[in-house]
């Protein structure tokens, strides 16, 4: 099975190309390094059947081109981070739109199947939770900002399975939670790599907001895994899934949890929302999601609790070589 994944040196991406190489796949990755970082892949350039692109996907003949080689195209290029999108909004919204719209397009002419990448973004400010694949999507003003990434996404669902409606390119929709594990940045506003490495450098850990607001966090291996079993699963084609963990905590509990698992001396501060992004910025309260769906189809289960996950993250980042990763 041959594999494209656009933002492959990305976070997750990169997690993914190492599964499928494991799994005996061929891999190409293409990213323009925006995000993403080369040092996320460098270990597998010399694995057999990897190969890597460094340009963007808005490059309509080079991706005619890989789209053509593949088999199947894991679209994960996005612009992703709470602060890049309130930084770059314009190149929020191109990168998510445009990017997916082409990956689409040529897609089409050969009807290669395609996974696109959504977010739990998507749902907005909605309160019923757990969140379901079929609930309403409660988006904020457009004078906020924040919101024009979960609006982009969104535009990318709807146009995957409108492309599969009319066109009926194979196209399966994953919405991701929280994604976290070794290699994750924390330039961009991930919360747990930016508690883990406060904590370890002895700086205050910084909450935004009450610290209230609650999350669940997935392991990538998990997400990844599931990502792999959804895409070569014909009952999949034309739907969405949610790709998480049920298990909720607080991000003021988060916090004292990576200070007790460091056994750090830092300080909990609290930062109010429109100091770490800017003013009336809005966040989403709960972000629970109903997993059943994807567990019913491909037996999906959360294998890592959150003081695993964490466990495997502060050990990635005690090694002083990945202090500035």
């Amino acid at each position: 099975m041959r594999a494209l994944i656009t933002g492959g040196a990305g976070f997750i991406g990169s997690h993914l190309a190492e599964e499928l190489l494991r799994r005996g796949g061929e891999v190409t990755v293409i990213d323009d390094l925006s995000t993403g970082s080369f040092t996320n892949i460098e270990h597998l350039k010399n694995q057999r059947g990897f190969s890597y692109v460094i340009d963007s996907i808005l490059n309509r003949p080079l991706m005619a081109e890989l789209i053509d080689s593949a088999d199947v195209v894991y679209h994960l290029a996005a612009a992703v981070g709470v602060r890049l999108i309130i930084e770059r909004p314009v190149h929020t919204i191109e990168t998510n739109i445009m990017g997916t719209e082409l990956v689409l397009g040529i897609a089409a002419k050969k009807k290669k199947r395609v996974l696109i990448a959504s977010t739990s973004e998507v749902y907005g400010k909605t309160n019923v939770v757990p969140f379901n694949e079929d609930s309403d999507l409660v988006l904020g003003p457009t004078v906020k900002g924040r919101w024009s990434y979960a609006c982009s996404k969104a535009i990318d669902e709807f146009l995957a399975l409108a492309y599969w409606k009319e066109q009926r390119v194979p196209v399966v929709v994953v919405r991701f939670f929280n994604t976290v594990g070794p290699r994750q940045t924390g330039r961009y506003g991930m919360v747990i790599p930016t508690f883990v490495k406060q904590a370890l450098a002895g700086k205050p850990i910084t909450v935004f907001g009450d610290g209230e607001q609650t999350r669940c966090f997935t392991w990538v291996g998990d997400a990844v895994g599931a990502v792999i079993d959804l895409a070569g699963h014909s009952e999949a084609t034309a739907q969405v899934f949610n790709i998480g963990s049920d298990e909720e905590v607080s991000i003021g509990q988060l916090a004292h949890l990576v200070k007790d698992m460091t056994q750090s001396k830092s300080p909990i501060v609290f930062v109010p929302y429109q100091e770490a992004y800017e003013e009336g910025f809005e966040d989403m309260r709960r972000r629970v999601p109903d997993i059943g769906k994807v567990r019913r189809l491909i037996g999906y289960a959360p294998s890592m609790t959150l003081p695993k996950i964490l466990n495997e993250v502060i050990a990635f980042y005690r090694d002083e070589r990945r202090a500035d990763w």
